[in-house]
């Protein structure tokens, strides 16, 4: 392990889900940047920063998580175990499973088959080259709350579990408002006037997106890894106002094989 020379944490310590002699995976808050961005210049607090100086030791992203994204975060202690690790996410060979709240009632045990195109890294907009994009979604909860936001008198929501089997960015809040089920709080690809009435009547300033599941074969062991994370604080408080006080037990109901194929003709 490259030890850093003097380790400051100044910040309330990241919560350790796994660690061992080559990885470790933290339970990142939404808000916190994996590492420098020239989209977030003003930014000064970065996990792969944090956990150096929490842990005192030099630390490798081994996948991606968006800011936004709250959950799961693996790490890797040297550059050798972070590029297998990296092979193993291309080659499709690590299981993630994620849970968010969407507006309506998708479609359950569907895939989403929905091919997406490369995003500019600083600007996020199109520029072509659509590569296949496939997620499993799981519905595991609905509500429907007595509230006019479109032309309808009430609004439904649903908890819904999500299966990447491809790693494209953005992927899953690309597919799911493909599907016409954005997800709450998310500004670029969701829906004003939803995301309004959880921020008045929720107090919610996230997106509901969280990273909850992860397996994978250990580089070098060989073993099989599961790793757990149950949802933040945050958006177990907006479940739990949503009628779903028990969302993290949920994670033992998060296993689908989905039947219904959702795809372009």
């Amino acid at each position: 392990m490259n030890q850093i020379s003097s380790s400051v944490c100044r910040n309330p310590p990241l919560k350790i889900l796994y660690q061992d002699a080559d990885l470790i995976a933290i339970d990142k808050p939404s808000g916190l940047l994996v590492h420098r961005s020239p989209v977030d210049r003003w930014e000064t607090r970065f996990a792969i920063q944090a956990l150096r100086d929490q842990i005192g030791a030099i630390v490798h992203p081994c996948h991606r998580l968006d800011k936004a994204t709250s959950g799961i975060l693996l790490f890797a202690l040297c550059p050798t175990v972070r590029a297998d690790v990296g092979s193993a996410f291309e080659a499709g060979l690590v299981s993630k499973e994620y849970f968010a709240i969407v507006r309506g009632w998708p479609t359950d045990n569907a895939i989403i088959d929905h091919p997406l195109e490369r995003l500019d890294p600083l600007s996020a907009d199109p520029i072509g080259n659509a590569q296949p994009a496939l997620t499993h979604l799981r519905v595991l909860a609905t509500t429907e709350l007595a509230i006019r936001v479109d032309r309808y008198p009430t609004s439904r929501y649903a908890l819904v579990s999500l299966k990447p089997t491809t790693g494209r960015r953005h992927q899953l809040r690309r597919h799911v408002r493909h599907i016409n089920h954005p997800i709450i709080g998310d500004t670029t690809y969701g829906h004003g006037r939803h995301n309004r009435l959880f921020r008045e009547q929720y107090q919610c300033h996230r997106l509901l997106l969280a990273a909850v599941g992860l397996t994978l074969t250990h580089p070098r062991s060989g073993q099989t890894i599961t790793i757990h994370a149950a949802p933040a604080p945050d958006f177990c408080a907006v479940a739990d106002r949503l009628g779903w006080s028990d969302v993290a037990e949920l994670q033992a109901l998060a296993t689908p094989i989905a039947s219904t194929h959702l795809c372009d003709p």
